[in-house]
């Protein structure tokens, strides 16, 4: 196993040269705009992608979004408020969503629930364009039209606390998380229908797909462990030993790798899906969150919680080639693409 530990110290920045400057190729040319969730300040962050710069911010309400997505023409950014705790935990439950113009940086539309369901994740319907949120405290991923902002239909999830969700890429079935009952969730999406459970681990977090939808990712939140799912056959299929407990993840365009973040551990795991071995580690700030890859697959960028920071790595390399600042508790992270 080979390692890439870089030691993000500001004499190691100054002699890698550029780093945190904009300069890096790999940041050039972006020609979009960084979307995160700041928790520690119930703000949505836009961050000039070219520029390494967090440009803006659009106040959410006074309470906590987590999750973020963007309107496939990069107009609007969906935010669902989650409320003040952490999941399956106690505290108060969300009951809305907000619609944020991206260019004139202000909130132009809600989605109420009508109750508090602790929405959290949000996904554009790869196939129909419809606007899936999940809504834990229903055991629900509701479907709603992001044109006229109505709540068309729900998705049972047969679980508490489906906390993230991913789709394939025809549209047609569904996965979520099911945290405290450490499940997976197989969802029919045209028929809007529980197809079946998958039993995972005591506790799991976030879920992604391989890029030809064949295996899904969801981590083990008891051991340091990553399921590997095989969705045709609905079970796990292997394990993947992780040098630290895995969050959220995110597959290359190319169907190489998987990029992972280890928040114990500050680092960012690199799986090759051909070995199924951590083939790559990179150094991160503080308690790293997501993983978005750009959408030309030159970059990953991480949300680091506890930093304040988004960590922009090359993916030729797997090199850390600036920190973007950002909010408080930076977490959530979407892609707005812009003309």
């Amino acid at each position: 196993m080979s390692h890439s530990n870089l030691v993000l110290l500001p004499l190691i920045l100054v002699s890698l040269g550029g780093l945190g400057t904009g300069s890096s190729p790999a940041s050039r040319g972006a020609g979009g705009l960084l979307l995160v969730d700041n928790k520690g300040d119930q703000t949505l962050g836009i961050v000039d992608a070219d520029a390494g710069k967090q440009v803006a911010t659009v106040a959410e309400g006074g309470v906590t979004g987590h999750e973020v997505i963007a309107s496939p023409d990069g107009r609007f950014a969906y935010v669902p408020i989650y409320g003040d705790s952490g999941v399956g935990k106690p505290g108060s439950d969300g009951r809305n969503l907000i619609v944020v113009d991206i260019a004139s940086r202000k909130v132009v539309g809600n989605v109420d629930f009508g109750h508090g369901v602790r929405p959290h994740c949000p996904i554009i319907g790869p196939k129909d364009g419809l606007l899936y949120v999940t809504t834990e405290l229903d055991n629900a991923i509701t479907v709603i039209d992001p044109h006229s902002l109505k709540i068309v239909g729900s998705i049972p999830t047969g679980k508490p606390e489906s906390h993230m969700l991913a789709i394939s890429h025809d549209g047609r079935y569904g996965y979520t998380t099911n945290v405290g009952s450490g499940t997976v969730s197989v969802l029919d999406m045209r028929a809007r229908k529980t197809l079946d459970v998958i039993s995972v681990a005591p506790v799991v977090q976030r879920i992604a797909l391989s890029v030809d939808d064949r295996l899904a990712f969801t981590s083990d939140q008891s051991k340091p462990q990553l399921a590997v799912i095989d969705t045709s056959a609905r079970k796990v299929k292997s394990w993947i030993a992780l040098p630290g407990t895995g969050y959220g993840s995110a597959a290359t365009e190319d169907g190489r790798w998987l990029v992972i973040a280890m928040p114990g551990v500050n680092k960012v795991g690199v799986i090759d899906l051909k070995t199924m071995r951590v083939e790559h580690t990179v150094d991160v700030p503080p308690a790293p969150q997501e993983v978005l890859i750009r959408p030309d697959g030159a970059v990953a960028y991480v949300s680091c919680d506890a930093s304040r920071k988004i960590a922009e790595i090359r993916s030729s390399d797997w090199t850390v080639t600036r920190l973007i600042d950002a909010g408080p508790s930076a977490d959530g992270l979407a892609w707005a693409a812009q003309k």
